[in-house]
């Protein structure tokens, strides 16, 4: 199994991305809540630890600390701005506001390289945010980079292998900051570059196997990435073991369910079977308009056929869902206010308890980008791996208001002719999402030589990395000229084409 580094999370938006960074350097990351015993680290095989960056000050009330005991494992330590406050805090040195936050780009002029910035040149430009620094080194440490505002930017302590650094090198604001965060993996820690795809497809399968024995096993499967590589991994282990249900909700995209039946069922030969139930949805969601309750309508609706489907297959010991690990640490983190609902998630909750499933979630280690290099690998056609990420709820959230078979007709019409051309001028691959909005609201055109009142739709197209925060995309005006056109022209009950140049925030990526 890889060697695990642990990193503890104090709270930092951008604990995920350290997390990631270290797989990018192919060894193993798991991210701890900062209040796991020290025990526990060290009965996971844990051979090097990172702290966080965090939004608080050491000497807050109620600011987050580790366990002390941390410090005495014996493995390297590498403290990353909140964290490299706590090492100075924690191993008595001293910590004090700044006379000036530092927040952007920095110049780190690197005084003694050693193992932590060896093969790095002397200045690098850094990307700072505290408002705290440390203004006395513990014992035994000496400064080994400094900043415009800041002796101390990076120190360290050869002996015990206890680092710490100012600012984020997991950002790529900073320059060679991944370069920055092997060393410490490599040189610092002695890691293997051991985490690869092949070798976790391995593990997983025989992980697989030994759990589920000759058990059944059932899959919800949306044809989107994640269930669609948990499928994918799952068959190659077990075979027709899996059993997989496509739910056609009557809110699908042009030509979706006849894509999945010909891949999972004819391509690879899975046990595929598709529950027909447009009607109860559509039936279900009938003169609703408001965003929360579509959403909860289709998550129940979802579990009965679900549930309906389970009893038809026979007996089923195991649940399999595509939860990626950005899901999992959810669960860890610090705050313990809960954030204010925005919107229900994307996808279906869990099933009842009562139907006794044991869970199985391959997946559970993997980042989205882990999760497209499994695909990938498992033979899923590039169609499949970087598929653009669609809702749960499809289009029950993208027509705007109620629901009616003949606005369906409508948006999926306009979205098939946006994904064409987005495919076929590239854009597909180069942006997060693209799609198009049903807008409740009758415009006037001219349509050759009469009168025309119809309908608007929406074009959203965003670039993001992990949609907690995206912009608009600048798009062509070519292709944008071309994607309305053709929808003015082909799209019978349409009558205007709108772009929207919102970004998130203050606005969401959907529009429900």
């Amino acid at each position: 199994m890889a060697q695990t580094i642990a990193v503890l999370d104090f709270g930092s938006q951008l604990t995920q991305v350290i997390a990631r960074r270290v797989r990018e350097c192919q060894v193993y990351s798991k991210i701890y809540h900062y209040t796991t015993p020290a025990e526990t680290l060290r009965a996971d095989g844990v051979i090097g630890i990172i702290l966080s960056g965090g939004p608080q000050s050491v000497y807050a009330k109620g600011a987050p600390h580790p366990d002390r005991a941390i410090f005495s494992l014996g493995v390297p330590v590498l403290g990353i701005c909140y964290g490299v406050q706590l090492m100075g805090h924690f191993l008595d040195g001293r910590v004090a506001p700044s006379r000036a936050r530092e927040y952007g780009h920095g110049v780190l002029t690197v005084k003694k390289p050693g193992r932590l910035f060896a093969g790095l040149p002397r200045k690098l430009r850094v990307w700072n945010s505290h408002g705290d620094r440390l203004t006395r080194l513990p014992p035994g440490f000496a400064a080994i980079g400094t900043t415009e505002n800041s002796p101390f930017a990076a120190i360290g302590d050869d002996r015990r292998r206890f680092y710490g650094i100012q600012f984020h090198p997991e950002v790529f604001h900073t320059e060679r900051g991944i370069d920055i965060i092997r060393n410490f993996l490599v040189r610092i820690c002695g890691a293997r570059q051991d985490w690869t795809t092949r070798d976790f497809i391995s593990h997983a399968v025989a992980d697989i196997r030994a759990t589920v024995g000759r058990s059944r096993v059932i899959l919800g499967l949306s044809g989107g990435v994640d269930s669609s590589v948990a499928a994918a991994l799952i068959h190659k282990a077990i075979g027709r073991q899996l059993t997989c249900v496509f739910v056609d909700n009557g809110l699908l995209r042009a030509g979706e369910r006849e894509a999945v039946i010909a891949l999972y069922k004819k391509h690879f030969q899975i046990d595929l079977r598709v529950a027909s139930a447009s009607a109860i949805f559509l039936r279900r969601l009938r003169g609703v308009a408001d965003p929360e309750q579509k959403r909860k309508i289709i998550g129940r609706t979802f579990i009965a056929v679900f549930e309906k489907s389970l009893r038809s297959i026979g007996r089923v010991q195991f649940l399999a869902q595509g939860t990626l690990y950005p899901d999992v640490i959810e669960s860890v983190s610090i705050g313990n206010n809960p954030a204010s609902l925005i919107k229900s998630h994307h996808n279906v909750g869990g099933l009842p308890e009562r139907m006794k499933l044991k869970l199985i979630e391959p997946l559970r280690e993997l980042f989205k980008d882990e999760v497209r290099a499994v695909g990938a690998a498992l033979g899923l056609p590039r169609e499949v791996v970087w598929r653009q990420p669609f809702p749960g709820p499809g289009l029950g959230v993208r027509v705007l208001g109620e629901i009616s078979p003949d606005k369906l007709v409508i948006l999926r019409a306009a979205d098939a002719i946006m994904q064409e051309e987005m495919m076929a001028s590239g854009w597909y691959w180069k942006v997060w999402q693209s799609f198009c909005v049903f807008v409740p609201v009758k415009t006037v055109g001219v349509f050759g030589d009469e009168r025309n009142y119809a309908y608007v739709i929406a074009l959203r197209v965003v670039e993001s990395i992990d949609a907690m925060t995206a912009d608009w995309t600048r798009l062509p005006y070519e292709l944008l000229q071309k994607i309305s056109g053709r929808i003015t022209n082909e799209v019978r009950g349409v009558s205007r084409v709108v772009f929207d140049v919102s970004s998130k925030p203050p606005a969401t990526i959907e529009w429900e």
